[in-house]
């Protein structure tokens, strides 16, 4: 029999199953190599905590593993229902809550700062801590950046689309509803996610998606729909990633494209705040940071804050014999 520990937390919503016992160790010297492992390797217990009957389709979670980055406290994978995230700012902040409450890093009141190593790089925190318990914390990005702006494409069923394409991490088509004929506060959920999810497979068919140093990180992750609030007001987004994952939070790594746009644009200044709003109610901050490069795009570093809870512990067990032991989703057809 299978045994796998598990510790869940929330951060405005979206899960995050971190794995604390049971996952083999993976081979490879960096984080790249140990999620491509994770992938040939090990998918089967990946499946078994994100499907059901233990998880659903919108399940999140994290598999700490060994870093050999020198400033790193350990490594990340972060994982989903169709695979493996290389960036992903809620399973951060809650990362930061699990890491000092459970002792895996020393805390230090009133701050603890320390960092992790995800796929895309990387990423510092600061955890906020008040009787040893974080409160709050944030975290600075790896440089973010505007791959394409104004990018017009014609979508099945919709006709021509424009959206701006920026990396915080991972890469994300970034657009008002209106800009897919839809009202963001009265079109149904459902129908939000087919034209984001059909414009994303557009996209991904037909634009080339580069990461500049990276080739494991171009690919275009998901599409973040906003209400077309413009700096400095409050913004809703909804994300959409993998295959038609709806983040519950207002997403981290979104959070952090969508500054980098907004600098692009001249609508934030280093240094400006911006609140983002989820569709649970959940809140994030953007901060500039300051100016960076990543290959030949100029970029910046954002500082991403938010919150998260505790949910629960425990260990699941995998029989030999049972043969949806490893997960599933429900089929389209019952046939």
């Amino acid at each position: 029999m299978l045994r796998l520990g598990y510790d869940d937390l929330h951060t405005a919503g979206e899960p995050v199953r971190i794995v604390t016992s049971g996952y083999p160790e993976l081979p490879g010297a960096g984080i790249l190599d140990k999620r491509r492992a994770a992938l040939e390797q090990a998918d089967h217990l990946r499946r078994a905590m994100m499907w059901e009957p233990r998880g659903h389709a919108g399940m999140y979670g994290v598999i700490p593993v060994p870093s050999a980055h020198p400033e790193a406290a350990f490594g990340v994978l972060f994982t989903h229902n169709a695979g493996y995230s290389t960036m992903c700012g809620h399973a951060t902040v809650a990362l930061a809550k699990w890491a000092v409450e459970t002792g895996r890093v020393p805390a230090a009141e009133p701050e603890t700062r320390f960092a992790i190593e995800a796929p895309c790089g990387l990423v510092r925190i600061r955890a906020h801590v008040q009787g040893g318990n974080v409160s709050s914390a944030s975290f600075e990005s790896v440089p973010a950046f505007v791959l394409r702006r104004n990018l017009t494409i014609e979508v099945p069923g919709i006709g021509a689309v424009t959206c701006d394409v920026a990396y915080g991490g991972a890469f994300y088509a970034i657009l008002p509803a209106s800009a897919l004929g839809l009202d963001y506060h009265t079109t149904p959920l459902e129908t939000l996610v087919d034209a984001a999810a059909a414009l994303v497979d557009r996209i991904r068919a037909d634009v080339p998606i580069v990461h500049p140093d990276e080739p494991d990180l171009g690919f275009l992750y998901g599409a973040i729909v906003t209400d077309g609030a413009e700096p400095p007001d409050e913004s809703g987004n909804v994300c959409i990633f993998a295959e038609r994952q709806i983040d519950r939070s207002p997403t981290g790594s979104g959070v952090t494209a969508r500054m980098a746009l907004d600098h692009a644009r001249g609508l934030v200044r280093q240094g400006e705040e911006r609140r983002f709003r989820s569709i649970t109610g959940g809140v994030f901050t953007g901060k500039v940071l300051g100016s960076a490069r990543l290959g030949a795009h100029p970029a910046v570093t954002i500082e991403v804050g938010g919150q998260a809870h505790w949910m629960g512990r425990g260990e699941f067990l995998i029989e030999e014999d049972d043969v949806l032991g490893h997960g599933f989703m429900l089929p389209p057809t019952a046939g």
